[in-house]
């Protein structure tokens, strides 16, 4: 394996964090993080082609999940996903992956291959089909979804999409993949079996081994032992959950937690907040209503969309008169109604969120409330999902948000028993932060996998395999592309550190005019802030900084400068001299000066 030369983010400052940094830097020292066949820049030769794993996202992160396997003139991707932007990736959306690789390789590219629904698997699918316009395979619920997002991009026409069930394998260029059944918080979630010219290639997709799942059937394990006896060239597994030890809760456990928390609550109104794409957990809310007697309203825009898909393919059930629109829902008293909605998050525009700030504009908190939050905050996301609490608790709602969620990653069982089945050669950890990853290579590493076959990536990395050898023989350099609005990837670092600079030290605007020939000022210097001072309490600041100005265009006159850009430089470098003098700020300055005719 090798080691990653990046910070670790600040949301890894944990214990499990500090355990798994202790374990780096023991491992370092024996070598165990160094890639096989690769010295400092040198590049591994292969004795003949490999077939090539190129990671554009996914790794060292939670989301923006999308995998190239590569093999001469052929290329599938596996999943597009999206990442939510971090703290200071100030007015972005959303992050998709960079995928100008696939783009300068178009010709080979024969398809995508979607392992589920969730948008850190699918969510960048619309942006990334204007530019890769190719085959989308996947499960029938993970398509109906995907067609909600195109349909929203007016591109369902010019998408080609195919419905796979389990079992099935379709060929893609000189790859031929079988989707698997797996466990996870989504329905028709798949693993992957890649059959390549050098061997096969599993990738787990997220998953976890439930025995009682709420729909469907539970994970093919003996499909797993199968392709483990044929032999198996890689693995690509899931990490999320590698540091917790035991197995996975079943999310059937859930409901039974639904129905006390109904028993407990029979006289107040209910309010569940969950990930809208979690359809079984929507599904035993639903039954705990009908258990109990009430009627359901969905709030939020996601969650109408995927009730609709996945109650039309028939993955969540409920009779005909359960639903009502939330304009009937004041017709019945609170204790008969339950409230599905968005916002488990602390989304700053979720439902949720703006039933807590008293901005909705149908649903008012109301004293007596039990607000159920069933989801786990996302790293990053904790203050937000204390924030919605706390206003929530303000308005007299009973908030409860522990016991009432399981997750859909596997713990360390259950991947010590797909690595038990697979017994691959070569391990690649995906799905995970980088202390995931680690901890992850010395679980495989456990399971009898070799240190020297154990790879830690990055995005971008190039690792080729073969039956007799691996190593990263090459490194794409990726940008993260930022969504804002309608724009896709015009900001960059430039932009968003002009943002950042704004929102810590605000903005001052300096306006004059000149006669160009003289340079004579005619009107101003005229000062205008926002976000830096309160301008009615500092207008003897104000009036020094119109000092400066002037002194500044004097001392430019003496040089006999006539550029006024450059003239505007020195107003700049002038005003935040005195205002780092002043007051221990630096505002963004900007000069705009006028030309008057004589």
């Amino acid at each position: 394996m090798r080691k990653r030369n990046k910070n670790i983010s600040n949301n890894e400052a944990t214990e499990e964090t500090v355990a798994s940094n202790v374990l780096f830097e023991k491992n370092k020292k024996n070598n165990f993080y160094k890639a096989k066949g690769r010295t400092g820049n040198k590049k591994k030769t292969p004795a003949e082609d490999g077939v090539k794993i190129i990671p554009l996202g996914g790794l060292e992160q939670i989301g923006l999940n999308i995998t190239v396997i590569e093999y001469q003139d052929s290329i599938l991707v596996v999943d597009c996903g999206l990442a939510f932007p971090a703290d200071e990736m100030l007015g972005i959306d959303l992050v998709i992956p960079d995928v100008t690789y696939l783009r300068d390789n178009i010709e080979k590219v024969k398809g995508f291959v979607i392992t589920h629904g969730h948008d850190d698997h699918i969510g960048a699918l619309p942006y990334i089909l204007k530019e890769i316009n190719v085959p989308v395979y996947a499960t029938k619920l993970t398509i109906g979804i995907i067609e909600n997002k195109l349909k929203e991009h007016n591109m369902l026409k010019t998408t080609k999409r195919k419905v796979v069930k389990y079992g099935q394998s379709i060929n893609l260029g000189c790859f031929r993949v079988e989707f698997l059944r797996i466990n996870h918080s989504i329905a028709d979630a798949a693993a992957l079996a890649i059959f390549t010219p050098k061997g096969l290639i599993v990738h787990t997709g997220d998953f976890k081994v439930d025995y009682t799942p709420v729909y469907g059937e539970t994970i093919d394990l003996q499909r797993f032992g199968e392709l483990g006896k044929k032999g198996v060239l890689a693995l690509l597994c899931d990490s999320t959950n590698v540091m917790r030890p035991g197995f996975t809760m079943s999310e059937s456990t859930v409901g039974k937690t639904f129905d006390a928390l109904f028993a407990e609550n029979t006289s107040h109104r209910i309010i569940v907040a969950t990930f809208a794409s979690n359809v079984d957990r929507v599904q035993q809310v639903i039954n705990s209503a009908v258990k109990y007697g009430r009627k359901v309203v969905i709030e939020g825009r996601s969650m109408l969309n995927i009730m609709a898909t996945a109650s039309t393919l028939g993955y969540i059930t409920y009779p005909e008169d359960l639903l009502i629109d939330m304009e009937n829902m004041k017709n019945y008293p609170p204790e008969q109604v339950v409230l599905i909605t968005t916002g488990s998050q602390g989304e700053e525009m979720a439902a949720l969120s703006r039933m807590a700030a008293s901005i909705h504009k149908k649903v008012t908190i109301s004293q007596g409330d039990t607000v159920i939050i069933s989801a786990t905050p996302i790293p990053g996301n904790e203050k937000n999902v204390s924030k919605v609490i706390n206003e929530l608790s303000v308005k007299g709602a009973k908030v409860i948000y522990q016991d009432t969620h399981v997750s859909g990653h596997a713990c360390q069982e259950e991947i010590k028993l797909i690595y038990s089945l697979i017994k691959p050669k070569y391990a690649i950890p995906v799905h995970g932060e980088f202390r995931h990853l680690i901890a992850h290579a010395e679980l495989a590493c456990k399971m009898g996998v070799a240190k020297e076959n154990i790879f830690i990536l990055t995005a971008g990395d190039v690792l080729e395999l073969t039956q007799q050898d691996a190593g990263v023989t090459d490194t794409i350099q990726l940008q993260e592309v930022l969504v804002d609005g309608l724009g896709v990837g015009d900001i960059g670092n430039v932009v968003l550190r002009d943002r950042q600079l704004l929102s810590e030290n605000g903005l001052l605007v300096v306006t004059l005019a000149m006669i160009r020939e003289t340079n004579e000022i005619i009107s101003g210097p005229s000062i205008v802030t926002r976000g830096f001072v309160y301008v009615r309490e500092s207008d003897g600041l104000l009036t020094e900084a119109s000092d400066v100005v002037r002194a500044a265009i004097e001392r430019c006159n003496k040089k006999n400068m006539t550029d006024w850009m450059k003239m505007k430089n020195e107003i700049r470098d002038s005003l935040s001299e005195f205002f780092w003098k002043k007051m221990k700020r630096k505002p963004i300055i900007l000069p705009v000066i006028m030309e008057v005719e004589e």
